[in-house]
């Protein structure tokens, strides 16, 4: 839809999370197959460090903000959407919708599993469905360590968590490649390369 198309919404925070209530219902709705005809734009951004604001003012509600973040989408032209049957508003996300802020840990070796709690109460397992992706600037070599939560929407590992991770990596041979990385559900995830060199090309491995 073109930008000409898409109308700059002024609805009030509350009557939009009246409206998200009642299209989400109990857990996540099926907001994937929704196709609603209105789409707008709403003053509404998610920052980095994964404050929800609403017209440049935290949202102080933790309750809205989880209703929020059932329906949110992120559609093939890379923005997010909150998602109703009736309508589809476009929202601002800094580096990420979610933010990962808690990490479990079961078990040790090619039997262990790592699970994550995001801000807004979503538990992902990192598993060959939600896999570890960490992004790294080339310019000032800082990680942005990324995990796929549900649909196209990724979490952000926060910087605690993520030194949590990197305590309990290994070191692995993958292509002739050194690399650090954790098994989690019997997938081995790759943090990154030890030369510090981009490792988009190598592929993590399925076993022990």
């Amino acid at each position: 839809m073109s930008e000409a198309a898409v109308q700059k919404s002024h609805l009030d925070i509350a009557d939009l999370a009246e409206r998200l209530e009642q299209a989400a219902g109990r857990g996540y709705p099926p907001v994937d197959q929704w196709h609603p005809a209105h789409e707008g734009v709403i003053d509404m951004r998610i920052t980095a460090d994964g404050t929800w604001l609403y017209q440049g003012s935290p949202i102080q509600r933790a309750g809205m903000v989880k209703l929020f973040a059932t329906v949110l989408r992120r559609d093939a032209d890379g923005h997010h959407y909150l998602v109703t049957p009736a309508e589809k508003q476009r929202i601002t996300v800094d580096v990420a919708p979610l933010h990962i802020v808690e990490m479990f840990r079961e078990g040790h070796g090619a039997k262990q599993k790592l699970v994550f709690r995001t801000l807004t109460d979503d538990m992902v397992t990192l598993d060959a469905d939600h896999p570890l992706r960490v992004d790294v600037d080339p310019e000032t070599g800082e990680p942005t360590p990324l995990v796929a939560v549900r649909g196209r929407l990724m979490a952000l590992i926060v910087r605690a968590v993520f030194y949590d991770l990197v305590d309990i990596a290994e070191e692995r041979e993958i292509d002739g490649v050194m690399v650090q990385g954790v098994m989690s559900n019997g997938m081995f995830h790759i943090i990154g390369r030890l030369d510090g060199q981009p490792h988009d090309q190598l592929v993590a491995d399925s076993g022990a």
